[in-house]
């Protein structure tokens, strides 16, 4: 089981920073993926710089504490996904659900349950 649950995390780490890598490098392409679109140079350098440190902060913390088997230290990736997952439920009750919402939602739950 605990090979299992290393494997979930590391491989969700991955993913994470396949994404922090693309917000890094192409940020306009890796928004639009997000239904994010930036406004000019200042909205190109908030998603380079926001959404990579979110994704590879997020990566990192997960790696280090599944590969030190310290759950303490993967803290700080629950901590953004849960308050990413909190923003997108007040969003649901507040707004409604739009098209695709349960993917994002689903994501951000994983991870945190993981």
């Amino acid at each position: 089981m605990r090979l299992i649950l290393t494997f979930l995390i590391v491989a969700a780490a991955i993913i994470d920073l396949v994404i922090g890598i693309g917000f890094f490098l192409n940020p306009v392409s890796a928004g639009s993926d997000f239904g994010l679109v930036p406004a000019g140079e200042q909205g190109r350098a908030v998603l380079r710089a926001d959404m990579t440190a979110f994704f590879i902060t997020a990566a990192i913390f997960m790696v280090w504490g599944a590969w030190k088997r310290r759950g303490d230290v993967m803290l700080p990736a629950l901590g953004l996904f849960g308050i990413a997952l909190t923003g997108r439920l007040i969003n649901l009750v507040a707004q409604g659900p739009y098209e695709g919402w349960i993917v994002p939602v689903g994501v951000e739950a994983f991870h945190c349950l993981v």
